[in-house]
């Protein structure tokens, strides 16, 4: 398995500009299976997951081919093939394709999906609104078949704003033969990428980035291009690795406004910031403040994804924090390899305190998750000495060569395969 090897202790400096969004990207390319013409989606991320989402609409019969900075996708020849076990176990975003070929074909049959194990991540929420459109669903031995032909529209209505349900009911009823209303619906960045994303091809979708989402069916969507949004959660990333160094970063290429909870917390941990509209300049102090408390919450609130950065950020920051975790309940798996590190941290449930540390130490340690895993590169890079991650796999999975990236800002990071 490949590793990193980092040598502690050294300040981050310069500029970067982040990855276009895994997040919006993953959806964005199920979404292309709605469109029997040829759709280019610029600045594709070299992470994993995209390539693995790029193998599953292969699978499909469609044609996917790479042109300098841009995805070429070809829909003409696509079918509702089964999406294989193998598959569909490497993301958690295969069950997209769920929605996209039940919006176009009115039927499906797809795996289970996987992802990182981060805690219980049920789907049910999503069958649950498709069967409240009309499509019959059964399940057996982890296998979903639905049959879509008496799709029809009206009123859903999620118990939970979830991201991926509202996402997949979105692909379903585009193309649909009545208007479908989502009501309490997830409000994030890159649900409202997905919908510009849909309109720009012909759908008429209304209401994106609020609680109640209004879809009126077209017959077809046509081909178009396409660039998807910057991803907040690489930026945050990069900002928490200028603070936890104590050094002087600009990021570029996200909006800004898209985690404006990150920008608070770190103000108030003694970071100076300043904002433009897709450019964000931080420099961090000498000593860190310990921002007292952090809870996790649906967007626009502080995001799951950032929570173990955040988190790390705390165990080298002057006196104690809380952070609730309320998204989901395995967060924590990074905690035992940050005590390996010197860190002082008490995880218990979905709740972990931490009481800071003047500096961390390095050690072997091991990536449990994705977010998890890049919570521990920040660790080795302020860590005194050098900071072994095995299985950066997972870390690969969002994050297009971390260490590439890290270095151009001054970090000493070596990968080994």
């Amino acid at each position: 398995m490949s590793k990193y090897i980092i040598d502690g202790g050294h300040s981050l400096s310069g500029t970067i500009t982040v990855d276009c969004a895994k997040n919006a990207y993953l959806p964005i390319l199920a979404g292309t299976i709605l469109c029997d013409g040829e759709v280019i989606l610029k600045r594709p991320p070299r992470f994993t997951d995209v390539m693995n989402m790029c193998l599953i609409l292969e699978k499909l019969g469609m044609k996917v081919t790479q042109e300098n900075d841009a995805l070429i996708i070809n829909g003409s020849k696509a079918n509702p093939r089964f999406v294989p076990v193998d598959i569909a176990k490497l993301l958690r975003s295969s069950i997209f394709t769920l929605g996209a070929m039940l919006g176009r074909f009115k039927q499906a049959r797809v795996a289970y999906p996987g992802g990182c194990d981060i805690g219980l991540r049920p789907i049910d929420l999503h069958l649950k609104g498709l069967r409240d459109m009309g499509v019959i669903i059964t399940e057996s031995h982890g296998i979903i078949n639905c049959d879509a032909t008496k799709l029809h529209g009206g009123m859903v209505h999620l118990d939970f704003a979830s991201v991926g349900a509202t996402e997949n009911l979105i692909l379903t009823a585009v193309l649909g033969k009545e208007k479908t209303t989502i009501l309490n619906c997830a409000r994030e960045p890159e649900i409202v990428d997905l919908c510009n994303f849909l309109n720009k091809m012909g759908a008429r979708i209304f209401g994106a980035g609020t609680g109640r989402i209004e879809i009126e069916p077209v017959k077809k969507l046509y081909g178009t291009e396409y660039t998807p949004i910057g991803d907040r959660i690489i930026a945050g990333t990069y900002l928490i690795a200028g603070a936890i160094t104590h050094g002087e970063i600009e990021v570029c290429g996200c909006n800004t406004m898209f985690f404006s909870s990150l920008i608070d917390k770190l103000r108030y941990s003694g970071c100076v910031l300043k904002v433009k509209s897709d450019k964000i300049y931080l420099k961090s102090p000498k000593t860190l403040k310990s921002v007292g408390f952090v809870e996790t919450q649906v967007y626009p609130g502080f995001p799951t994804d950032l929570q173990a950065q955040i988190l790390t950020l705390q165990t080298v920051s002057e006196g104690s924090c809380v952070v609730q975790e309320n998204i989901f309940e395995s967060r924590f798996k990074f905690v035992p390899e940050l005590i390996k590190m010197g860190a002082k941290v008490r995880a218990r449930d979905c709740t972990a305190y931490i009481e800071g540390v003047d500096s961390l130490s390095g050690a072997e340690v091991y990536a449990k998750d994705l977010r998890g895993g890049a919570s521990l590169v920040l660790a080795g890079l302020t860590a005194k000495g050098y900071t072994t991650v095995h299985d950066i796999y997972h870390i690969e999975r969002g994050y297009s060569d971390l260490d590439l990236c890290l270095n151009s800002l001054g970090a000493k990071i070596r990968r080994e395969d």
